[in-house]
């Protein structure tokens, strides 16, 4: 019965998640209608320097990482499947809150910040670019819109899986390298709250010891 039990709990937890996810999706699909097409990625949060691919409906990889060595640095480069840079990140402190800078290859910049994670739950801007992110940072389950309110992707995880796939959703496949870029800074300041989290933990039984 115990074991049982633990199955039951795990089956339920899975299916809490299933419907939270697919929440913010089915009402985008709603609002907006269909995507025109999705991409996908993985969550890791155990790596900082972990190559992270995005991958197209039929497992392709169209982008991937390059991420520097040293993590003072905080630098990474998005690569196309050709090895093209299409987008620098870096995290510099700025006052009291790290800020993430995002540098297209076309020029383009913008700014996010750790800030966005004192909310679950919120519409936030993205400095710089006029865009607005809504719905869940933390769980990797929000939509991107423009300027004008109109959707530019929806970003969640469609089903449970051990591996943390994410669906991306593009409704603008003009945006889709910006698209790609937001998502993966994103990735990348929650595994570095992880990391510091894992950190403080340790440091804290360590201590305690």
């Amino acid at each position: 019965m115990g074991f049982l039990s633990k199955i039951k709990k795990i089956s339920d937890a899975a299916e809490g998640l299933n419907q939270v996810a697919g929440s913010l999706s089915k009402n985008t699909v709603e609002n907006f209608g269909e995507p025109e097409y999705s991409l996908y990625t993985a969550l890791n949060l155990r790596d900082l320097h972990r190559r992270i691919d995005v991958t197209d409906e039929q497992g392709n990889v169209k982008y991937y990482t390059k991420s520097s060595v040293i993590a003072i640095k905080g630098k990474t480069e998005i690569m196309d499947a050709a090895g093209k840079v299409i987008a620098n990140l870096e995290k510099k402190p700025v006052s009291l809150h790290e800020k993430h800078f995002i540098t297209m290859a076309d020029g383009r910049n913008f700014t996010l910040s750790n800030e966005l994670f004192h909310v679950v739950k919120d519409i936030t801007n993205i400095e710089g670019l006029g865009w607005q992110m809504q719905g869940n940072f933390i769980g990797l389950n929000f939509n991107l819109l423009d300027e004008y309110g109109e959707p530019v992707a929806s970003i969640g995880k469609k089903m449970v899986s051990i591996h943390d796939k994410y669906c991306i959703d593009i409704y603008q496949p003009a945006q889709e390298q910006v698209v790609v870029a937001i998502v993966i800074q994103l990735e990348k300041m929650l595994e570095a709250r992880s990391e510091n989290e894992s950190e403080s933990k340790f440091s804290f039984s360590f201590g305690g010891d």
